[in-house]
């Protein structure tokens, strides 16, 4: 057997951070305690630093809570979409800032996997959770959660029957927003798509999109109301569906980007123009929908705004518990690209 494979791991003191971050010891305690006087730059700087040479603080009496693993757990759909990537980075780099690692896991929108993923979460003894994943109408995998006493934070998604703090747009006003502007361009022939009904954001996109048409005199009934998987080769298949019917529509409103773009690619491929021969927008405001080359209306969310409030949240549940929750809704914006009919930004000359 290799010596080494079982040698044990050489202790790193506080000192060695300390020369390793170019810092005083007294520095190095402040930031491991939490105490003030220490610059966020420096904090940052001392975390990293203390992170990469495997410094583990002892358990003296000023020391941070031994009882604490310093992982937090993060539940996602799926890593296809790239908006939940994106959160994902952003809620890795929030919680590296304070010394905690992420552990992520997918459920894939499945409610048995979900449960799963909750009790080894809880097997892990992860110090919180946050979970962009919630199924409306299944509450096994947040009561293990609470079983176990983890704190965990929703995001963009909740559970009908267990409470929580929440991390969100207003779903409601972003979808009527969108639907609104379509309306604007004079179009009648409409269908939506949005992800599974289970999600809490998409059914009230989905709700919003038709009471909003139907205001308007246009109604949105039977195929034309379509839910799908949360990434492009959902966006496929419904517009496979809703380009095949006797009468397809002239606009189609999305959930999401990426199916919103699967829409896009499948009309290209029979030969469609966008937004010529048919208009789509999307939701989430990706960097890569809103580019000159995709030309996509969506709405925004701001993703690193929710992703460090949400951190914000979790972390505030773990060193200080309540039995209060939290409702965050932050501000989303409409961002008009070419996809809807909008014509495209004059350029300055």
């Amino acid at each position: 057997m290799n010596p080494a494979s079982t040698s044990r791991p050489i202790k790193v003191s506080a000192a060695a951070v300390a020369r390793a971050a170019g810092v005083s010891p007294a520095t190095v305690s402040y930031v491991m305690n939490g105490q003030q006087g220490v610059s966020d730059e420096t904090r940052r700087h001392v975390v990293k630093v203390a992170n990469e040479l495997g410094f583990r603080p002892s358990a003296g009496k000023d020391a941070p809570d031994p009882r604490l693993t310093r992982v937090v757990g993060m539940i996602l759909p799926n890593i296809v979409n790239p908006m939940y990537t994106g959160w994902a980075q952003s809620i890795i780099t929030a919680t590296s800032e304070e010394g905690f690692d992420v552990f992520v896991a997918t459920s894939q929108d499945d409610a048995d996997t979900l449960a799963q993923t909750a009790n080894t979460l809880a097997a892990r003894n992860v110090d919180g959770v946050i979970i962009a994943a919630a199924l409306s109408d299944d509450s096994r995998a947040l009561r293990t959660l609470r079983q176990h006493r983890i704190p965990y934070v929703y995001l963009s998604r909740r559970s009908n029957h267990v409470p929580g703090d929440f991390v969100g747009i207003d779903d409601d006003a972003a979808a009527t927003q969108l639907m609104r502007h379509v309306l604007d361009h004079g179009y009648t022939e409409l269908a939506t798509v949005i992800g599974p009904r289970f999600s809490t954001a998409s059914l009230a996109r989905e709700e919003a999109f038709v009471r909003t048409a139907k205001a308007a005199g246009v109604a949105i009934t039977g195929q034309r109301k379509v839910s799908t998987r949360l990434n492009s080769e959902g966006g496929l298949t419904a517009a496979k569906r809703l380009l095949g019917l006797e009468r397809p529509p002239r606009a189609i409103v999305c959930g999401s980007d990426e199916i919103a773009i699967g829409v896009m690619e499948y009309a290209l491929a029979l030969g469609l123009k966008i937004p010529d021969d048919l208009a789509v927008v999307g939701s989430d405001g990706l960097p890569h929908s809103r580019s000159s080359l995709i030309g996509m209306t969506t709405i925004v969310q701001p993703v690193q705004q929710m992703a460090r409030r949400a951190v914000e949240l979790l972390l505030g549940q773990i060193t200080d518990p309540r039995s209060t929750y939290v409702h965050t809704v932050c501000d989303h914006r409409l961002h008009l690209g070419t996809s809807c009919g909008c014509p495209p930004p004059s350029t300055a000359r």
